[in-house]
């Protein structure tokens, strides 16, 4: 198992990250009126997800660390419906709101666990 040294190498922070640059990329194909409606939106939600993930990491308490990781995953799911958005106004395909959608469920898999990870290491503490 690989060492951990700092959120980068936290797996839930890695995909977050590929999440939150591929909504980058996404919202750039966005009308320019909504530029500080729903592609602002999603920008922060997607860069909330890898913030707070930080900064729980950085609180060196399981319990802290946590909280910061369902505020996280909570990020996430406003994420989905802000997806889901973007399919209803016809911003992206059926196909592109699939991929994005399966990334973000993969993200928030993987968070859910570690999650379960830090609750766990807090009971065994």
């Amino acid at each position: 198992m690989d060492t951990i040294k700092t959120f980068e190498d936290l797996k839930c922070w890695k995909v977050a990250r590929e999440v939150r640059n591929q909504v980058s990329v996404l919202i750039r194909e966005f009308p320019s009126y909504e530029k500080f409606e729903l592609a602002s939106q999603m920008r922060r939600a997607s860069r909330s997800v890898t913030h707070n993930i930080a900064e729980g990491y950085g609180r060196f308490h399981f319990k802290e660390n946590a909280q910061f990781c369902r505020v996280s995953r909570g990020s996430l799911y406003e994420l989905q419906d802000q997806l889901i958005t973007a399919l209803d106004e016809g911003y992206i395909n059926e196909d592109r709101f699939k991929e994005m959608r399966l990334k973000v469920v993969e993200c928030t898999t993987i968070l859910n666990g570690y999650i379960k990870y830090l609750k766990s290491a807090e009971n065994n503490y």
